[in-house]
């Protein structure tokens, strides 16, 4: 899906590692959430909170979701899991472009 329609745009950015990560934030009629965003080449550490898919739009990464499962190369036109309530690590080979969408 290029495009959604009627969702409200927060306005104010999410900034994550002095700006190599950013995202805006979409809220959804039935008040899901999705973020659409710009990674920079890097290393980087998340936690969550809700189920997340990481769906890459374009660019390359590596993630790590657990030691046990390695890490896992991600390119443009695939997607990720992340489980509810945990860590994950991103090794960004290129700018990518993403959409997150969290799962309750």
């Amino acid at each position: 899906m290029s495009e959604f329609k009627n969702v409200t745009a927060i306005r104010e950015a999410n900034i994550y590692f002095d700006g190599k990560v950013t995202s805006r934030t979409l809220v959804f009629a039935d008040g899901s959430r999705k973020t659409l965003g710009i990674m920079f080449p890097g290393k980087y550490e998340f936690s969550t909170a809700d189920r997340e898919i990481m769906e890459i739009l374009s660019g390359e990464l590596e993630v790590l979701l657990s030691a046990d499962d390695g890490w896992k190369t991600i390119q443009g036109g695939e997607q990720f899991d992340v489980p509810a309530e945990t860590t994950f690590n991103l090794n960004v080979k290129s700018l990518t472009d993403y959409c997150c969408s969290y799962i309750k």
